[in-house]
């Protein structure tokens, strides 16, 4: 049975190029590179968020209430309609998330999603999460609103494989074509050459990461990729609506 449940917090800082090329160094002293991140390259993580007609979820969001939900779909790389791809309900109270998925094939994804109907039950799905899912659907009407993906490079730490740092780059979003199987193109989200570094850990961080993060002078930030698309949406059609 397929399941990944995550309870930790997920700090996040916005580094330019210099700065990342100062972090990786300390990071390696004290961690290994993820296996996926094979030659050292990035892998593509693809995700197609889903919301009410509204915008209600992300929309909540943004006001940085103490409780907030949303559903996303998500693969690693183009997957076609029988791949393999994971389905996830994230929960966030007071800062502490909670990440519970299922694989399903892209098909099923799709038609669970848009129907409400649970697929046939198989060895790969896990029922609990199956129907924490299905009582979401039947809370919200749910559509696929965005695209969205970025290039990720990643390290754990052998003795403490609580701790997670990942490195998101050319972060990616479209709001036509939201099917994870038509392709990991889109508008870049970041200008520059900015990195996403977020921290995932349940416990309190080492003492070497805080000192790298002091000594470098490295701040955490309020990010969210989904919000700020959907911030940067708005902003554009505000301008369309003005030069009318």
């Amino acid at each position: 049975m397929a399941i990944e449940i995550f309870n930790r917090y997920e700090h996040k800082y916005l580094l330019d190029r210099e700065t990342y090329e100062k972090v990786i160094p300390i990071i390696e002293r004290h961690m290994e590179l993820d296996a996926y991140n094979e030659g050292r390259k990035p892998y593509t993580i693809a995700n197609i968020y889903y919301d009410t007609g509204d915008d209600y979820l992300i929309r909540h969001s943004l006001e940085s209430p103490e409780y907030k939900e949303k559903l996303r779909l998500r693969s690693y790389g183009v997957p076609d309609k029988k791949s393999t791809v994971f389905l996830e309900i994230k929960k966030k109270y007071r800062g502490l998330v909670n990440k519970r998925r299922t694989m399903l094939k892209l098909d099923e994804a799709y038609d669970f999603v848009k129907t409400g109907d649970e697929p046939e039950p198989r060895e790969y799905m896990n029922k609990q999460v199956m129907d924490e899912i299905n009582h979401f659907l039947h809370v919200y009407d749910l559509k696929p609103k965005v695209y969205l993906a970025y290039d990720r490079i990643a390290y754990f730490e052998k003795d403490n494989p609580d701790l997670r740092i990942s490195f998101d780059k050319n972060i990616r979003s479209r709001r036509y074509d939201v099917h994870l199987e038509d392709g990991d193109y889109g508008k870049k989200l970041l200008g520059g050459d900015m990195y996403l570094m977020e921290i995932k850990t349940a416990k309190a961080k080492p003492l070497w990461l805080t000192h790298m993060l002091s000594e470098l002078g490295i701040k955490r930030v309020k990010f969210s990729k989904y919000g700020a698309e959907f911030k940067n949406m708005i902003k554009k059609r505000a301008a369309r609506a003005a030069a009318l």
